[in-house]
């Protein structure tokens, strides 16, 4: 009952019991609940640390009365989003910097660790070359929304064979695919399968890793199809790999549906909220995630109502000074 608040179900049954038996020690609760006692004294370590426990002169320790420690975990919960939230803009401003870095590289003319594909068909040759060659695990971003069932029918037999091979497999979509039924039911599938399949609200830029060793990403997010790199830098793939271990950590695992969190916000319009203040269009915010522009206007606007602003860009300083958003810079 309390899992989202980071209590297991045997520290949930401790606190409880210790709320109901005040004075109870480790060896009486540990009888009263059935449990060994190396797990309640685990389970009391873990209230420990949540502060839902304190010392107690004539008993050991006691429980924190509910209205206090529910507090005290809500106003955790909140300070780790709030950090959590902080490590992705500062991802993104890493992923953004990274990218425009690599636009320039095309007028140079050999760089160590860099190769320039510069048409779909070496794109795609480049691409089963990777998967052919791979060992343990393909990371990708794809940040194009939905799917085509064609594209994802030409997608099936590879997929299939590196799983079948024991590779691992992890994809982070945009959380806008759970509209695309085609895209959701290939979800499913490579779920069945083996592989792990997660979305977010939006994505810095499409990427191929492979075996943490090489990646492939386009010059220009905006025309990813005309031209790529292929990076093997030990230097930029530690980057490119810390950016989707932060990325994939924070994502929500696709039956997960539209959650909401403390400020009532989906992970969408929080994302929404942080374009605005960047003074993005409803053009470019709708790339980002993966919607119409007519959806992507919908939404700010619902925001703005919410917040009573009278102009986009005020609508995302007031979620910042609500504390919906943490402080981000323009970019």
């Amino acid at each position: 009952m309390l899992g989202l608040l980071g209590l297991d179900s045997l520290t949930e049954e401790v606190y409880r019991a210790m709320l109901l038996h005040p004075g109870k020690g480790v060896s009486a609760l540990a009888e009263h609940l059935g449990r060994p006692e190396h797990a309640v004294r685990t389970a009391l370590d873990r209230l420990h640390e949540l502060s839902l426990v304190r010392p107690s002169a004539e008993n050991g320790l006691r429980a924190v009365e509910p209205e206090l420690g529910m507090e005290a975990l809500l106003a955790k919960q909140q300070a780790d989003l709030a950090a959590q939230r902080q490590r992705m803009e500062e991802s993104r401003a890493a992923a953004a910097q990274l990218i425009a870095q690599f636009s320039e590289l095309r007028s140079t003319s050999r760089q160590p660790g860099v190769e320039h594909l510069d048409d779909i068909e070496q794109i795609r040759d480049r691409l089963a070359l990777l998967t052919r060659r791979v060992r343990t695990e393909v990371m990708t971003f794809a940040p194009n929304g939905g799917h085509t069932q064609e594209s994802l029918d030409t997608a099936r037999p590879l997929d299939a064979e590196l799983l079948d091979r024991g590779v691992r497999m992890r994809t982070v979509y945009l959380d806008s695919v759970r509209n695309s039924a085609p895209t959701v039911a290939y979800a499913e599938w490579l779920a069945e399968r083996g592989g792990a399949v997660r979305t977010a609200p939006s994505l810095p830029v499409r990427m191929v890793i492979v075996d943490r060793e090489t990646a492939l990403i386009p010059v220009n997010a905006e025309e990813a199809r005309h031209s790529a790199v292929v990076l093997t830098g030990q230097g930029t793939l530690t980057a490119l790999c810390a950016l989707f271990d932060t990325v994939w950590a924070s994502a929500s695992d696709l039956g997960e549906g539209n959650k909401r969190d403390e400020s009532g916000l989906s992970a969408q319009e929080r994302e929404v909220l942080a374009f605005l203040y960047r003074g993005m269009t409803d053009d470019a915010i709708a790339k980002r995630l993966g919607v119409s522009p007519r959806t992507a206007r919908r939404v700010a606007n619902d925001m703005m109502e919410r917040l009573g602003a009278r102009s986009r860009f005020q609508a995302g300083a007031l979620a910042v000074q609500h504390g919906w958003l943490p402080t981000v810079r323009a970019r």
